[in-house]
Parts: C-alpha cells; sequence; structure tokens
C-alpha cells in the first residue's frame, strides 16, 4: 500500500511566510489588491492564532517596502530585505528552527519566482509547503497558472485561504472559532483562478 502525505496543517507547527508584497508591484502583479486582500486574512488569522509570521522585500530600496495594508509594521513582523529569488536564508531559517515549525503557509508573489523558489527551498529542507493560491500572484496569468503546476508536482500543497483559515482552527470546538469566522464570512475576492487550474 503507498503511503500517504498529510495535507493538514498543524497550528502548533506552521509559520505564515509572506513573499515580497511590495509597492512597486501594486500595478504590475495580477489581481494585485484581491491577493493582498486574502494575505491579508491570514496575517489576522496568524496574528488571533499567535502564529509566527516571517517577510522578505525584493531589493526594497528599488522596490519599496511591503504594503502597508497587511499592517506586518505594526504587528512587529520580522522583514528581511533580499536580492535572491527565495526566502531561504539564515534568518528565515532561524526563526522557523526556534518556533519548532515543520508546516510553511507561503503567500506573495511572484508565484513563478520568488514563491516557486522559496517552495523548493523549503521542500528541500523538509519542510510541508502549502502555497495558498489566492493569496500568489504574477504579472502574467500563464507564469502564474504553471508555477503552480510545477509546484504540485514538486509536492507542494496547493490551497486556498479559506482551506488554510479553517484548517489552523480544526473545527468549531476551537476558542478562537468565532473570532476567526469574522474573517471569512464574507467570501473571499476572485483572484482569477476559476477555470484555470
Amino acid at each position: 500500500m503507498a503511503s500517504r502525505i498529510l495535507q493538514r496543517v498543524n497550528a502548533k507547527q506552521t509559520a505564515l511566510l509572506v513573499c515580497d508584497m511590495q509597492e512597486k508591484f501594486r500595478n504590475n502583479i495580477k489581481y494585485f489588491p484581491e491577493i493582498v486582500t486574502v494575505t491579508k486574512r491570514l496575517v489576522d488569522t496568524s496574528k488571533i492564532l499567535n502564529l509566527p509570521i516571517v517577510a522578505t522585500e525584493q531589493y526594497p530600496k528599488g522596490l519599496g517596502h511591503t504594503v502597508p495594508e497587511l499592517g506586518l509594521a505594526e504587528l512587529n513582523v520580522p522583514t528581511f530585505a533580499k536580492t535572491v529569488f527565495s526566502m531561504v536564508n539564515d534568518d528565515v531559517i532561524g526563526i522557523l528552527e526556534s518556533k519548532s515549525v515543520k508546516d510553511i503557509v507561503l503567500t506573495g508573489i511572484e508565484a513563478h519566482v520568488c514563491v516557486y523558489h522559496t517552495t523548493l527551498d523549503l521542500l528541500e529542507k523538509g519542510y510541508n509547503v502549502h502555497v495558498v493560491v489566492d493569496a500568489t500572484s504574477s504579472r502574467s496569468m500563464t507564469d502564474r497558472i504553471f508555477a503552480y503546476k510545477s509546484l504540485k508536482q514538486a509536492g507542494a500543497v496547493l490551497s486556498t485561504s479559506e482551506t488554510i483559515i479553517l484548517g489552523l482552527l480544526g473545527g468549531s470546538h476551537h476558542p478562537n472559532f468565532r473570532e476567526v469566522q469574522k474573517l471569512i464570512m464574507e467570501s473571499a475576492p476572485d483572484t482569477g483562478l476559476l477555470g484555470k487550474l
């Protein structure tokens, strides 16, 4: 019998990674406002559930800082500048290891570049990676869709924000259920994926 890969997130060992959600990309990324809205839901859920959050910024001197709508500065989220395509560096891994993280919820841009390389690096290091398809995007829908196909083949779990949020709760018995439920009472915005995957 073939072994089965568990695809659940476990709030006790999960971190949210926010990849390069910067000002300069605002007018170039497909469905950027919607991606920000969905990512904000995940940030708020992580805050309520006390999950670690880590962010990166690609060459912030030229591309600006993380969009303020996410509220990462107010939460004192560790944010690291980078010039490579992966979020995975000693600082990020140090935080993940110090928090005993095994499951990664990954959001951000671009799906076919920094999200892609981050996922591959994390998978190589043995992490379970959940790429949130309605919280990641690219400048091109073609690049975005084929990134998801490649990431699935590589072993990442492709998921939606609501699946992740409710999976972290595990059920209505969770003490924070009602607080988190308020974040998803309205459906997540359309991020252009219907009929594409």
